[in-house]
């Protein structure tokens, strides 16, 4: 047991980015909060939205976003703390190897690659949607049978939109941080230009009749909504990924990490309550709601205007959560969990461009396959895991005295972490039993790999 728990120290993890080739430092706290509103503003905003109205919350979404967003940032001030302490990549990974040992980190690395690997595949599933819409109002149509997931009896086949943007991304991804950044920076700029232009147009066709009944579903609705839009703030976990990639990680972290997560509240919950004023509740089941309202007060303008927004906008959640699984399985590569070719950098771009494309293909082909709703869920229930355990090994980090405490800290401690844990683990509840099914499937892969590859192969293990 003791070897299962063998743990890093802070000297160890920082000396590993000190090598010949290494990830530079070009990142200051206007790039991180771009990240961070690039990787939260996509599905949540432009797909969730109405589903969630629909069939959960009634207008009361307004409040499921709240719920959400109170859950996410105190887990927020969480790797707040961390990133600032310990500036390496791997986010949840790394602080859980130096807190809680090898396999509690093994365990949350693979509950974080399910996170982003998912993430990327669901909203790419959704980027085809709105590709399909903003198409179709030029007359032109991609063939059904290409445009979904498998599933013979609705008449698809391959998803190849999806597999596409994948690649696409892929591709931008090894060309370095520094270009990837700036194309997120412009598309950032780009979708929430169009997310205020639906709040401008649509606020003057709001009907308060439409607001009732506010909670159709009852409060249990309203925390179930919660559960489901957790999914719309991922993203703010994938920023702690880049710490290693900071300048003054103290400082710049946490202005990342929490600003980009206050940013992206405002803006959901303003959607959330002009969304559904101006549609009734009932009739916002679709894939794309923010243009379908707009269809209906016949802002067909402003309807195109918007799903350009999101074809271009939800990229920037595939390339911010793309960023943080490739960062998540360099982290991995390089302590030998996984073939350490996983850790090897461009000389030129300093970029893992072997483990962009494994992690890319991989990506790829679930994104291509796999139902949107179905992956959905199971991105909820890892990232939940590692923010329950990270929310935990706070009260752990400021009792270790090797750890630079200057950065960022955690107010009211330990009230705060222990109550954060404690939401996430309420809110991890409120899955599905199918849900909780598949996580168990993979976790036990995961550990059949650990056991069969990382064990034996952990440069701590070689070390001693």
């Amino acid at each position: 047991m003791k070897q299962l728990l063998r743990k890093k120290t802070v000297e160890e993890l920082m000396d590993q980015g000190t090598g010949k080739v290494h990830l530079e430092k070009t990142l200051g706290p206007l790039n991180l909060t771009f990240l961070g509103v690039g990787a939260i503003v996509g599905t949540g905003i432009f797909i969730l939205p109405g589903t969630v109205a629909a069939t959960k919350s009634g207008p009361a979404i307004v409040l499921s976003f709240v719920i959400a967003a109170i859950v996410c940032a105190l887990a927020a001030m969480c790797y707040s703390e961390f990133s600032s302490s310990i500036p390496v990549a791997g986010s949840a990974y790394t602080y859980g190897y130096v807190i809680f040992g090898e396999l509690i980190a093994w365990i949350l690395g693979w509950a974080l690659l399910l996170e982003y690997g998912l993430a990327v595949a669901s909203v790419a599933s959704g980027w085809s949607s709105y590709l399909n819409a903003f198409l179709s109002g030029f007359g032109l149509e991609i063939p059904k049978a290409l445009s979904g997931p498998f599933q013979p009896d609705a008449g698809t086949y391959i998803n190849l939109p999806a597999i596409i943007i994948v690649f696409v991304i892929a591709i931008l991804l090894t060309k370095g941080v520094n270009e990837s950044t700036k194309v997120n920076a412009f598309m950032v700029v780009l979708k929430v230009s169009v997310i205020l232009l639906f709040i401008v147009v649509g606020m003057f066709y709001v009907k308060p009749s439409n607001w009732q009944p506010f909670m159709p579903y009852g409060f249990s609705g309203v925390l179930n909504g919660a559960a489901t839009v957790f999914f719309a703030y991922l993203g703010f976990d994938a920023v702690s990924s880049a710490a290693e990639e900071v300048k003054n990680p103290q400082r710049n972290m946490p202005i990342g990490i929490i600003g980009s997560l206050f940013v992206c509240t405002l803006l959901y919950v303003i959607v959330s309550i002009v969304l559904t004023g101006i549609v009734s509740y009932t009739e916002l089941n679709v894939t794309d709601p923010v243009a379908f309202a707009l269809q209906i007060i016949h802002q067909d303008w402003a309807a195109g205007l918007v799903s350009l927004g999101a074809v271009v906008g939800m990229v920037t959640v595939i390339l911010v959560m793309m960023y943080g699984g490739t960062r998540l399985v360099y982290a991995l590569g390089r302590d030998g969990l996984l073939p350490r070719s996983m850790a090897e950098l461009n000389p030129k771009t300093k970029t893992p461009v072997k483990n962009t494309w494994v992690y890319s293909v991989i990506v790829a082909i679930c994104a291509g396959f796999i139902p949107l709703d179905k992956l959905a869920e199971m991105v909820n229930i890892g990232t939940l895991l590692a923010f329950m355990l990270v929310s935990l090994g706070v009260i752990s980090l400021r009792k270790n005295k090797s750890v630079n405490h200057n950065g960022f800290k955690v107010p009211f401690y330990p009230v705060l972490p222990i109550v954060s844990f404690l939401l996430c683990a309420f809110m991890i509840t409120q899955l599905a039993a199918v849900t909780w099914i598949a996580a168990a499937i993979w976790f036990a892969f995961g550990l059949i790999l650990y056991f069969a590859y990382g064990y034996r192969h952990s440069l701590l293990n070689k070390n001693k």
